[in-house]
């Protein structure tokens, strides 16, 4: 009996293991015998029905497979046909291009030529102003200076015609509408006339082409009036000849000339030791032509009074003639002492103001150097701050020493010539009263000579 309850509960353990689903606890041992029954057929018909499938799907599969291998087999036959016909078509067109070099000959050479040339035009063209008449034939240059295809007879002789129009717009005058850029940035369009390849013109000033752009730009400053006073009437004229200066340079030398500074620039490089420079250029200047036209009015007077006996006043001769006429002593050392009395005493104001002359022509060169010591100074603090690396912060003391230098010779060289000039004026006329104070003793000497004999 314990055996048998044994084995009933290991029974009971397998079934509540094995079975999927277990609804109660059996009542009694029939009852779970028949579960155990019902079970075991469920489970017979769904393991039938897997192995049904199983079969099922095994079949499929191998069909799959069959046809993957034809499909397989097919493919790698059609790689083998596509490889041979690639062969073919690889030795037809290793012959075709053999054919090709053979009867293009020279074609390619011309090719290449065509090539390089379009890409040199197309440069030139897009550099030249007449490009805002003729923005088509950039489309034209492009292709044939990038195509990799021989080109047509027809963009050949486009080719040519550009080349030719291009030619013929570089030696005459047109006027278009354009767009021109000012100075502080507007836009506006305005009756551009085009010089050839030279120059441009608007509104009476020069402008120039930028390439970048495509635009004209008037220039920050225009050039001197006797370029400028031309442009007008070379604007309105209609069919005839008119002068123009133009730049052979395409502009290069007009804005190189619109860039050098004037001469009001120049002077305020130097500063303030530039402007004391001219100041005392120009009173020597003023003292000089005071002395000159003082001098002359002085020798004027004693060419006259060596004419006549009768004393002129204000002049020095007359006053030596006065004291040769007053002298009534027969002392010829009292005569020779008068006489140099007043050349003494006239000798000064002859030689008034001269001197000053050479002082400033003397001093001149030495506040240049004053100016250059000082633009040097502000140019190596320049250094010290910022380094060497920006030569435009070192230009300003540069360019004011430079400037002050120049300046100072500037000055110097005119007030050295001034001075010599009044300088011997000045001795002429001494000299002269000195002759004729000598003439005026020898002859008052014979007269004593006569009266002794």
């Amino acid at each position: 009996m314990k055996g048998f309850k044994s084995l009933t509960a290991t029974l009971l353990t397998g079934l509540m293991l094995t079975s999927p689903v277990q609804a109660a606890n059996p009542a009694s041992l029939s009852e779970l015998l028949k579960t155990v029954k019902s079970d075991s057929i469920v489970e017979s018909k769904e393991n039938k029905q897997r192995e049904a499938e199983f079969r099922a799907n095994r079949n499929q599969q191998a069909a799959l497979l069959k046809q993957a291998r034809a499909e397989l087999a097919a493919e790698t036959n059609r790689g083998d046909e596509l490889k041979a016909t690639f062969d073919v078509n690889d030795k037809e067109l290793t012959v075709q291009t053999e054919t090709l070099r053979q009867r293009s000959g020279t074609l390619g050479e011309m090719f290449g030529v065509v090539r390089q040339y379009a890409g040199e035009f197309k440069g030139l063209f897009a550099a030249s102003q007449n490009a805002v008449q003729f923005p088509e034939r950039d489309v034209l240059l492009t292709k044939l200076s990038e195509s990799k295809e021989l080109p047509s007879t027809a963009e050949l002789e486009n080719f040519w015609h550009t080349i030719l129009q291009q030619i013929v717009v570089s030696g005459e005058t047109s006027t278009l509408p354009a767009t021109v850029v000012y100075g502080e940035g507007k836009e506006a369009v305005r009756d551009v006339t085009l010089i050839g390849e030279f120059n441009a013109i608007a509104d009476g000033k020069y402008v120039t082409y930028v390439t970048q752009t495509g635009k004209f730009e008037e220039l920050s400053r225009q050039p001197s009036k006797n370029i400028m006073r031309n442009v007008p009437g070379f604007e309105a004229a209609s069919g005839s000849y008119e002068p123009l200066f133009i730049d052979p340079s395409r502009g290069v030398i007009l804005s190189l000339l619109v860039q050098s500074p004037t001469v009001q620039e120049r002077i305020d490089q130097g500063g303030i030791v530039g402007y004391v420079i001219l100041g005392m250029g120009a009173l020597g200047a003023l003292i000089a032509l005071f002395c000159f036209l003082r001098l002359t009015l002085i020798g004027s007077k004693m060419r006259r009074q060596t004419k006549t006996d009768t004393v002129i006043p204000g002049n020095p001769l007359g006053e030596i003639i006065e004291a040769y006429q007053g002298h009534k002593g027969d002392n010829l050392e009292d005569l020779e002492a008068k006489m140099d009395e007043v050349i003494l005493r006239n000798a000064p104001s002859i030689e008034r103001f001269v001197g000053a002359i050479k002082l400033f022509a003397s001093v001149a060169p030495l506040l240049g150097l004053l100016g250059t010591v000082m633009g040097m100074i502000g140019t190596f603090q320049a250094i010290t701050l910022f380094g060497t690396g920006d030569p435009k912060l070192m230009a300003g003391g540069i360019s004011e020493a430079l400037v002050t230098t120049m300046l100072g010779l500037v000055v110097a060289i005119p007030l050295l010539f001034f001075y010599t000039l009044v300088h011997s004026k000045s001795r002429r006329l001494v000299q002269m009263l000195e002759e004729q104070s000598a003439g005026f003793i020898a002859r008052y000497q014979e007269k004593l000579h006569a009266a002794d004999s």
